[in-house]
């Protein structure tokens, strides 16, 4: 398979763990495409972020054309357009852009385990250590029916974890997102076929970035 995408960066654009300002364009992946295997292979990042990702901002692009929502920061855009029947299409589209440039920060080569830091520190406080955190998150994440995300995030000044469906975001809940794990099918089907809770374990035990978390803590 030739593997050359002109969407995917060989080399990290940002210091581990920055994810950056996120705006109406595809940013390259923060690390190599093969970087993540052999638990996320170079295969599925060439569709999940070189078709699926890109296909959110194209879509999202040509819906705001011309539109004041064109010169607003993204997190404007998907502000402006939460619960907003009429404007469904652009949420969906501008939320999928957010959520999936977070998602690739959330993991790194030789990540996962136990965290470090303060994200550790809150983990122990307001979760009850890292094994509750553990058990929430892959319960989040394997029982989100369908299509969704599962999350680590600060609610109400306390660290919790949740999940939401399709393209749905902390953000628009008064939530501070920490950490996430996309559980659509494409994100984990080319390796692990059914098996979300092995795709969700693995990113457990060898992709998380804690370093991201640790960052958005501030």
């Amino acid at each position: 398979m030739d593997h050359h995408n002109p969407h995917l960066s060989e080399t990290p654009p940002t210091a581990p763990g920055a994810m950056g300002l996120v705006t109406h364009e595809l940013p390259p992946l923060p690390y190599a495409r093969d970087a993540l295997e052999p638990h996320i292979s170079a295969r599925t990042l060439d569709h999940h972020h070189g078709k699926h990702h890109a296909k959110y901002v194209t879509t999202l692009k040509e819906l705001i054309q011309g539109s004041k929502l064109a010169k607003m920061p993204l997190e404007e855009v998907i502000r402006a357009t939460a619960r907003k029947k009429a404007k469904a299409k652009i949420f969906n589209n501008a939320a999928q852009v957010w959520n999936h440039t977070f998602l690739w920060h959330s993991m790194k080569p030789q990540g996962g385990g136990r965290p470090t830091g303060a994200i550790g520190e809150r983990i122990d406080a307001d979760l009850g250590g890292y094994e509750k955190f553990r058990d929430a998150f892959k319960t989040a994440a394997t029982g989100q029916f369908g299509s969704g995300w599962a999350w680590l995030v600060i609610a109400d000044g306390k660290l919790a974890v949740t999940s939401t469906g399709n393209a749905d975001l902390p953000m628009v809940h008064g939530q501070k997102a920490l950490l996430t794990l996309d559980v659509w099918e494409h994100a984990y089907y080319l390796d692990y076929q059914q098996d979300r809770a092995k795709y969700v374990q693995t990113f457990l035990d060898h992709l998380v970035n804690w370093d991201f978390a640790n960052g958005n803590l501030v």
